[in-house]
């Protein structure tokens, strides 16, 4: 069977591993932008380390859990957002307004919703995670 979004994917097995608590969790096949939504992650406190681990196929990584994320998911469509539009989709997708991220791709990389906002900047929407 084909895997239609990656992205999609190695979210779901994150939270799926935070559900059973897990402490480590192995996500394949690795891609680049799949490692830089670990690295804001990392950056952010909700995963510890991750290591890119090459099989000679696709490549995986393996992710230390820290039992930190209460929930975490991929947002389909990928919604593209100006950034006056950001606030709006953190009141959909957040909790609380100073409680967890969203993750956006923009011209300047993978990055926060606040990181966008202080930037000025817009992009489409990944993920969140809380």
């Amino acid at each position: 069977m084909v895997m239609v979004d990656p992205l999609s994917n190695a979210i779901a097995i994150i939270d799926n591993a935070e559900r059973r608590r897990k402490k480590e969790c192995i996500i394949a096949p690795a891609s680049k932008l799949i490692g830089e939504v670990l690295r804001v992650m990392q950056k952010h406190g909700y995963i510890g380390e991750f290591e890119y681990i090459d099989d000679g196929y696709n490549g995986k990584f393996r992710v230390q859990l820290l039992g930190r994320i209460n929930r975490c998911k991929a947002i389909r469509p990928r919604f593209s957002v100006r950034n006056d539009e950001i606030l709006d989709f953190a009141r959909r997708y957040l909790p609380s307004r100073d409680l967890g991220i969203l993750i956006l791709t923009t011209p300047k990389g993978v990055m926060t919703h606040r990181e966008a906002l202080a930037s000025g900047i817009g992009g489409k929407l990944l993920a969140f995670v809380y």
